[in-house]
């Protein structure tokens, strides 16, 4: 088991105590390697980790004064699973405009990681608080892992929902019992903080010293795409269609199926109804 006392940061940020299974971290990342090495190795995995960060810091990194495009928004919601599916009504003016203000707002001081709790707060209440817009925070964290991946780590939904007591904490909890508890962990900035910083060791510990914030995303994904594999819900089923190969649940997870690479044609669909195709410009370096 691996287990770190709880901390504080500068400014009185919390970081719960986590309690993490060894043997299932092991499973995961072996699992990892074995997945990838049939499609380049991780190395590809992260490159392409690298390629998606970079999309959204040229097309996001004037957004602390000046919003971005429509057309360049639509280009990062087809790298994001869980928004892609129902963004469409905001894909449109006057929607978007309420949508893009509150982009500028959430990344405005982002470079004070003890606020990043009330931006996101923030950036929710924009929207309507009922199901169908439970998404709205998955892209909130998006944003901020994406532009700035050192500060903040990935926050995802599917990584922690204190709500639903679900994602990829439940999944490698040290217990005998876990179906059956209620983990008393929230879901502020200083979990995800914690969750990185143990899996992080856990990493250098079996050899990763390099690109490990990546190796981190990727741990995760692995993580949550064995739950996802393990289910036989309709609901499951119905947002991850059955894999063709070992990797594509978390492929999924992390976005890196939103475009086809023989068309150029996304995953997104505005109200239109008609798959939003990437503009070429959108992947290529500054």
């Amino acid at each position: 088991m691996f287990r770190f006392p709880a901390t504080r940061m500068e400014g009185e940020l919390e970081r719960p105590q986590l309690e993490l299974s060894g043997p299932l971290l092991n499973s995961a990342f072996t699992a990892l390697v074995a997945g990838t090495e049939a499609q380049g190795g991780v190395e590809t995995w992260i490159d392409a980790l690298k390629l998606k960060s970079r999309m959204f810091r040229q097309a996001l990194q004037d957004s602390e004064s000046q919003a971005p495009t429509l057309d360049s928004f639509k280009c990062l919601c087809a790298f994001m699973a869980s928004v892609r599916r129902r963004v469409g009504p905001w894909l449109e003016q006057p929607a978007y405009g309420g949508m893009a203000e509150a982009i500028v707002e959430l990344l405005a001081g982002a470079e004070d990681t003890t606020t990043a709790d009330d931006r996101l707060r923030a950036f929710c209440e924009r929207f309507p608080a009922d199901r169908e817009h439970r998404w709205v925070r998955d892209l909130a964290t998006e944003i901020l892992h994406q532009v700035d991946p050192e500060r903040y780590p990935l926050m995802n939904r599917w990584v922690w929902d204190a709500r639903t007591n679900t994602g990829v904490i439940r999944e490698i909890w040290y217990g005998d019992d876990v179906d059956h508890i209620s983990i008393p962990i929230g879901d502020g900035y200083g979990t995800y903080l914690m969750l990185r910083e143990e899996l992080s060791q856990f990493l250098s510990a079996n050899g990763v010293f390099r690109d490990v914030i990546w190796y981190v995303d990727l741990l995760c994904a692995q993580v949550y795409a064995g739950y996802i594999a393990s289910q036989g819900s309709v609901y499951l089923r119905a947002d991850f269609s059955a894999p063709g190969d070992p990797m594509e649940h978390a492929r999924r997870m992390l976005g890196l199926d939103g475009v086809r690479a023989d068309s150029g044609r996304t995953r997104l669909k505005p109200i239109s109804g008609e798959a939003h195709v990437l503009d070429d410009a959108a992947v290529t370096e500054n």
